[in-house]
């Protein structure tokens, strides 16, 4: 009897544990659904927004300005000068995207090699890399991107510049670690035994094992980035008028909340929180997804 209890209670923990298993898998590929769908919907829309704004996105009219949400002819009103804020959500989201996804991209493939390069080298090269690498978490982001317009003059350039600049460090701390743990494994050694060079190592059998964590970070980034280069935006920075951009949008909307019109700043401020979560969840059900050990380990 005792016996079969023990069992009993055995199997009850299992099924417990399968259950939680499930319930978490299934939470974490609807999250990853959701982020997915809202990412696809926004990069479509922005996409196709010389085909689907109702109006130029720069043409003002000083008698529409301050149409409310629901207007006819303009579903979610004007802005301060009159202009579609619709058209402009669309097409700013076109200069919001391309901007963070280009750094986000370049600050990788930065971080990445010299990441690589350092996890693979002998202490001297890795420490030299790696120590530069730190130099650059000593200045804060917004007072080089300050400097970088300074010296360049504010504009995108600038904007993916400072993305760059303070992503690529991150980056390359997190390769870094992931190479460090490979560099002992069995399948890279039987490489250097069987005579494969230091290149032919790197990117044929280390980087394909740490390309998941890789894309996982850089998905997640994505949405800081965008938060980060609106903020750029909105401090006169990063794009300039009239060109639409989210950050812009909050910038010029907010100078006009006094007045009670709150509406041109509230909408970007939303989308570019929406959209940046939903780059967030992407990495975080990516990170659940492609990580065996993380699956294994899940209560």
């Amino acid at each position: 009897m005792v016996v079969q209890n023990a069992q009993g209670d055995a199997l009850t923990l299992v099924r417990g544990a399968r259950t939680r298993r499930r319930r978490s898998a299934r939470r974490v590929h609807g999250q990853l659904a959701l982020a997915i769908a809202i990412l696809a919907a926004v990069i479509l829309l922005t996409v196709l927004a010389p085909w689907i704004a109702p109006h130029d996105p720069l043409a003002a009219d000083g008698a529409l300005k301050y149409l409310p949400v629901g207007s006819p002819g303009h579903p979610l009103g004007t802005d301060e000068q009159g202009r579609d804020l619709l058209s402009r959500l669309l097409y700013g989201g076109r200069t919001s995207l391309l901007i963070a996804i280009a750094a986000v991209i370049a600050s990788t493939l930065l971080g990445s090699v010299l990441a690589l390069v350092a996890g693979f080298s002998n202490d001297n090269v890795a420490g030299v890399i790696m120590r530069s690498i730190d130099i650059l978490f000593a200045f804060p982001v917004i007072i080089a991107a300050v400097a970088m317009a300074a010296i360049l003059g504010p504009g995108t350039g600038v904007v993916i510049a400072a993305i760059v600049f303070s992503a690529t460090p991150y980056v390359a701390r997190i390769v870094f670690a992931e190479v460090k743990l490979q560099r002992g494994r069995d399948y890279v050694e039987a490489a250097v035994s069987l005579g494969a060079g230091f290149w032919s190592v790197l990117f044929r059998e280390v980087l394909p094992n740490v390309a998941a964590p890789i894309f996982i970070y850089a998905s997640g980034l994505v949405g800081i980035m965008i938060v980060f280069s609106s903020s750029l935006s909105a401090l006169g920075i990063g794009v300039q008028p009239p060109e639409p951009d989210w950050g812009r949008m909050i910038s010029e909307g907010a100078k006009v909340i006094i007045s009670g019109n709150i509406v041109p700043a509230l909408l970007p401020g939303l989308v570019v929180l929406v959209v940046a979560l939903a780059f967030n969840w992407l990495g975080d059900g990516l990170r659940d997804v492609l990580d065996p050990h993380r699956r294994r380990t899940q209560p």
